[in-house]
């Protein structure tokens, strides 16, 4: 990693919580209410909910040294927790709107303190981060309850106790975060290449989880921090990932790719809203965030590593870090939101905020092309996005980046045709679409990776 202070983009961005079908009235009481439909919703009484704003400090720092960086993580997954903490309180109603959002000042403002003193120990202490602590109420579209559990599974065998089915209905999905496949146009364009392009492919054989390889770390954005995400990740290739793993942890592992590459590859779990007790119905990451029903697992995964329509494309360095789309992006905005959502037989229809209703006989798909331009210098960023960067719409990679090869993830899912699912997701999130998100680092011996890029540009299609 490059021994410069970290940068962070300086775009304002919001986090929130749900407050469970309900808006906080200037009192602090608490009410359902029922409005007109906003853009999206079906009916004029679709159900509306409360959330807390809370401006996403990550966002605001300009620069963040080496040397704090550690503290810094530490602190910024802190106000994820307190945020995932108000939103249990709230949601089972052990606390008022009014004293939450004072309770929640006060804390994020000693979190937001201490943060700014360890940069300030080792750089200049950012000013204006004290403004950052406040919170705000805002609407947002809730879920159905009589959606969260089709099929009267509130009396199955392996139902979740009521307390948790509540919590389910209450934090799901609307039934506007689903279309119907059918009713999208092809909508998919591909940049076609030009002379110099790179037309291979590297392809990576990995599993599909059978390891049952699961936890709700993170160890890009929240290292050291258990629970980091607040959400369950579904892991394929190297066995041992975890918020505790370093680069020399990861490099001793072993993989379930059969080819000996060691790199990580880890998305939210998929999950039926079946009202059944998961095994970690109890558990962080789990039902204790709102992350609740059978965990599916996929029916098929593909990883492949794609060249660039423009140039050749040079190695990855090991342990380069990407992170494509944005689990927050219900809240932040779609800014850096980059879910696909499709069926098998209409992947030329790509959703980004939407789950698809897919057709008899056709799977759902969630595909992630990560980001393909790298700054050519540094395995990370303060806010793990700005060392690498989208290609333009020609497939060009912007002024001062590089292409790398792209890596393509595409899972597929079976599910029973009828049933609502949903992405786990920071409690906040309410397991909208568009938070959906996948996590990769690079862990290949410097010899496979050379293998994958003469592969690439050689035009060869290897496996």
């Amino acid at each position: 990693m490059s021994q410069k202070g970290h940068k962070r983009r300086l775009k304002p961005a919001h986090k929130a919580i749900a407050v469970v079908s309900a808006l906080v009235l200037g009192g602090g009481g608490v009410v359902i209410i029922a409005q007109g439909a906003s853009a999206g919703q079906g009916s004029r009484n679709a159900p509306v909910t409360a959330t807390i704003d809370c401006p996403d400090v990550g966002d605001q720092l300009r620069t963040v040294p080496d040397a704090a960086r550690g503290d810094v993580d530490e602190n910024l997954a802190q106000l994820d927790t307190q945020i995932a903490d108000a939103y249990q309180r709230l949601s089972t109603g052990k606390a008022r709107g009014d004293a939450l959002l004072g309770e929640l000042k006060q804390k994020r403002g000693q979190t937001i303190n201490r943060l700014s003193d360890s940069i300030g120990k080792a750089a200049e202490r950012p000013n204006g981060l004290d403004s950052l602590s406040a919170c705000t109420m805002k609407q947002a579209a809730a879920a159905d309850p009589a959606d969260e559990a089709p099929g009267g599974n509130a009396n199955a065998k392996n139902a979740a106790p009521q307390s948790q089915q509540t919590a389910q209905a209450k934090g799901g999905p609307a039934r506007s975060d689903f279309v119907s496949i059918s009713s999208i146009r092809p909508n998919v364009k591909t940049p076609g290449n030009r002379a110099g392009a790179s037309t291979g492919s590297f392809s990576v054989q990995c599993g599909r989880n059978e390891n049952n390889h699961f936890n709700p770390d993170n160890v890009i954005v929240a290292p050291g921090v258990s629970n980091g995400a607040h959400h369950m990740h579904d892991y394929v290739g190297n066995k041992t990932t975890d918020a505790f793993s370093t680069n020399k942890s990861l490099a001793a592992s072993g993989t379930t790719c059969t080819n000996g590459d060691q790199s990580t590859y880890y998305w939210p779990v998929l999950r039926l809203r079946d009202g059944r007790a998961e095994k970690d119905v109890n558990a962080p990451g789990g039902g204790q965030d709102a992350n609740i029903g059978t965990i599916l697992k996929p029916k098929q995964v593909t990883i492949d590593f794609k060249g660039s329509p423009n140039s050749r494309v040079t190695a990855m360095p090991r342990f380069l870090r990407i992170i494509t789309g944005d689990a927050k992006a219900f809240t932040n905005g779609p800014g850096n939101a980059n879910a696909s959502w499709s069926c098998t037989g209409f992947e030329n229809r790509q959703l980004k905020d939407k789950y698809p209703v897919c057709p008899k006989g056709s799977d759902v798909v969630r595909t992630f092309k990560f980001q393909s331009c790298w700054d050519g210098k540094n395995v990370d960023s303060a806010n793990h996005r700005t060392h690498v960067a989208f290609a333009n719409g020609n497939g060009s990679c912007p002024n001062g980046f590089k292409a790398i090869p792209q890596l393509v993830q595409r899972i597929v899912y079976s599910v029973p045709a009828g049933s609502k699912f949903a992405v786990d997701s920071f409690p906040e999130q309410l397991h909208k679409p568009v938070t959906d998100h996948g996590d990769f680092i690079n862990v290949m011996s410097d010899r496979l990776m050379a293998n994958a890029v003469g592969c690439i540009n050689g035009g060869r299609a290897c496996r």
